[in-house]
């Protein structure tokens, strides 16, 4: 017998105190296992006999404190005490350009508030926020929230873009909204005007257009300062309609691009028509991105710029804001486009999508904002890990929902309780059950503190018979004659079966007599012991089923894994369960 074996006792003692002083004190079984069958490939007929002599042994290893079984590893293997466990490398972040040019590393976030964040924001988010961190530096929240007609902000996304922020664990240092800066940008461009390196252009916009094409100076360009400082004034007071005037830097006609050429700062806009939703209608000029920005970016000191590629030219027209204005440039880190095949990112589409009612609100499981990303049990760190793998590459990168998901598995598999869940079920007749069976299933493989999910199963009537619950794609499989394995109890023989009702004959317990011919493992819930469970895919459609009657004590929140269904995170628990699926 195994349990009297004394050299295998102690193979296995060896093994779970190197594990468990490798894991924190806790020797897992999954690994001893294997370790042990690498080493003696003959016991592998013995699994069930083994696995017990291993349970036995784990619980007086796991009873040692962790400086216990240190101890003991250093004294009887010293061979091996000194070993350190391999650990998978963990990528690093590439280092900032000119760091020591800078008293402290700033950086900065500024979305739009016109949508909840999503996805496509996570790359500037996630660079901006580890690098700062790196240098022990600052990250900034800054709302860009200058457009009150075409990208309208909305007060409901300030809050919701900071919980975002919060739940990926980006701590924002210093916040600041652009609609409170409005005599600020005034100031500068006054200062502009004055020093004759901005006008006020009235030209018709086509007009421009073919002047700069022509690499020749519009009308207004040349106009003395003191006329434009006139012309800002009416900007101001509203002498001049929205549409007919815009503050214009001035750059190097002749640039290559003529994007660059003159480039638009400060429009006006008719607020009463289209009012600010913070500041409503108490001013009519409003800068453009690059005005805004740009000063910002210098008085906040922002010290690096990390952005996506497409930002270059907008780096080159800022640079001639910044060159008239006597100031230094920022570092600027442009990165490649990120794409993620399948991902839903239009911000103009997902708020059409909920106003109308097409999506149930900023979580549809459809979305791949991060309020959906949350709701299904998706983690900030799996986000976090999949962007600074990515880093700042300038190249392009594609992705897809898989790359994401087995960040999110790597971290869910190991701390994730299980659970038997039934999708659409059919009914398990199983006849001449042999004995009472009071059977015990972990709620985790590898962790046996974490405890069991019991239930007793007792035959009755004349053909002894025990009634399980089992998913509907596992009965349409069944065929008369085939034998199968319920997952962690007996082997069964199909008698006749339909996709609503199976019947089967009980044949045996043992997993070595179903091993080698591959029979087919299934899940199962005791008729009696189901809850109701409504599952809520990606795709939003509902997989109506029961779960174990052990899922009623779980909360809101929690993340499990269906065995041979997938993770879930649970959303409710009260009369029946509500789940939504994250991914196998």
């Amino acid at each position: 017998m195994l349990k009297e074996n004394g050299e295998l006792r102690e193979l296995i003692r060896k093994t779970a105190l190197l594990n468990a002083s490798q894991h924190g004190g806790k020797a897992q079984i999954g690994a001893i296992l294997g370790k042990i069958l690498g080493e003696k490939a003959e016991l592998r007929t013995q699994v069930k006999e083994l696995s017990a002599v291993i349970n036995e042994v784990l619980s007086e290893v796991n009873r040692l404190s962790l400086e216990e079984q240190k101890r003991i590893v250093a004294e009887k293997w010293p061979e091996t005490a000194q070993k350190k466990p391999k650990v998978e490398e963990e990528k690093r972040l590439p280092p900032l350009p000119n760091v020591d040019k800078y008293k402290q590393v700033v950086t900065r976030f500024s979305p739009n508030p016109d949508c909840v964040l999503h996805l496509g924001s996570a790359r500037a988010i996630l660079l901006s926020y580890e690098y700062a961190r790196m240098y022990n530096g600052k990250f900034v929240l800054r709302f860009e929230d200058t457009d009150p007609k075409v990208k309208k902000p909305s007060l409901e996304f300030y809050p919701k873009i900071i919980d975002d922020l919060a739940w990926l664990g980006c701590k924002v240092d210093e916040e600041y909204i652009q609609s409170d800066r409005l005599p600020i940008y005034y100031e500068y461009a006054k200062k502009l005007i004055g020093d004759g390196n901005a006008y006020i252009c009235t030209c018709v916009p086509d007009e421009f257009r073919e002047k700069t094409l022509a690499k020749q100076p519009c009308p207004c360009r040349d106009q003395p300062p003191e006329e434009h400082l006139k012309r800002w004034q009416r900007m101001l007071d509203g002498t001049y309609p929205e549409g007919s005037a815009v503050v214009r830097i001035k750059t190097d006609l002749n640039y290559p691009n003529p994007a660059v050429r003159d480039w638009p700062a400060l429009r006006i806009i008719d607020t009463a028509k289209f009012p600010h939703p913070r500041v409503g209608s108490k001013y009519r000029v409003w800068p453009l991105y690059n005005m805004a920005a740009g000063v910002d970016d210098h008085l906040l000191g922002i010290t690096h710029i990390i952005r996506g590629k497409e930002h270059q030219t907008n780096g080159v027209r800022q640079e001639f804001l910044y060159k008239h204005l006597g100031w230094e440039y920022p570092q600027a880190i442009h990165y490649g486009r990120l794409k993620i095949t399948g991902a839903f990112l239009s911000k103009s589409k997902i708020v059409a999508g909920v106003r109308d009612g097409s999506f149930t609100g900023w979580d549809d499981p459809r979305l791949a904002t991060f309020a959906a990303l949350r709701r299904r049990g998706i983690t900030a760190g799996a986000i976090k890990k999949m962007i600074i793998d990515v880093g700042p590459k300038p190249a392009d990168v594609t992705l897809s929902w898989e790359n994401l998901y087995s960040y999110n598995r790597k971290i869910l598999d190991p701390q994730c309780d299980r659970y038997f869940f039934v999708a659409e079920p059919a009914k398990l007749t199983i006849k001449n059950v042999p004995k009472e069976f009071n059977v015990k299933l972990p709620l985790h493989p590898e962790k046996p503190e974490e405890g069991v999910r019991q239930y007793t199963l007792t035959p009755h009537g004349d053909e002894d018979a025990v009634l399980f619950w089992i998913a509907k794609k596992d009965a349409v499989n069944m065929e008369a004659g085939k034998v199968v394995r319920l997952m962690e109890l007996f082997n069964v023989q199909v008698d006749k079966a339909t996709e609503d009702l199976v019947e089967a004959v009980f044949v045996s317990e043992s997993y070595e007599d179903v091993r080698k011919a591959r029979a087919q493992l299934i899940h199962w819930i005791p008729v009696g012991a189901e809850f109701p469970c409504s599952v809520v895919m990606p795709d939003a459609l509902v997989v109506e089923g029961f779960a174990e009657g052990a899922c009623k004590k779980l909360k809101p929140d929690a993340v499990i894994q269906f065995e041979r269904f997938g993770f879930v995170r649970v959303d409710a628990t009260a009369d029946d369960m509500l789940a939504y699926y994250a991914h196998k």
